[in-house]
């Protein structure tokens, strides 16, 4: 079970930084202009939120598992990216924009944190 979390883990964790790191470093307008047209709907500081949001959740669901300190936390992270790609669902849906992907990510979220609580045990 423990070699099942790293591996949902670890790819979680590269898409959510790569995700995050860009909401960051990119400005709101450049995001738009490449296809993220929902950031229209919030501040760039939101944006910019929302990514140290993604980068954080990912950094829990590595960090405390890695360092054996609090591990109960890194699932706990891996709902967290859940309840933020929920999120993500309900503002592509209510755009009638394509919502898979952050669908594909809250399922994966979700099964990480279950796979994460039943390695703990």
């Amino acid at each position: 079970m423990l070699i099942a979390y790293w591996i949902l883990a670890a790819v979680l964790a590269l898409i959510f930084i790569a995700s995050g790191s860009t909401k960051i470093a990119r400005p709101k307008a450049a995001l738009a202009s490449t296809g993220m047209k929902y950031v229209e709907e919030f501040s760039g500081s939101q944006v910019k939120s929302i990514g140290a949001v993604e980068i954080v959740g990912a950094v829990g669901l590595v960090v405390p598992r890695l360092t054996e300190v609090a591990s109960i936390l890194a699932p706990i992270a891996a709902l967290g990216l859940a309840a933020l790609m929920a999120a993500a669902v309900a503002v592509h849906v209510r755009r009638q924009e394509d919502y898979r992907a952050p669908l594909a990510l809250a399922v994966l979220s979700v099964v990480t944190a279950l796979v994460g609580f039943l390695s703990l045990a």
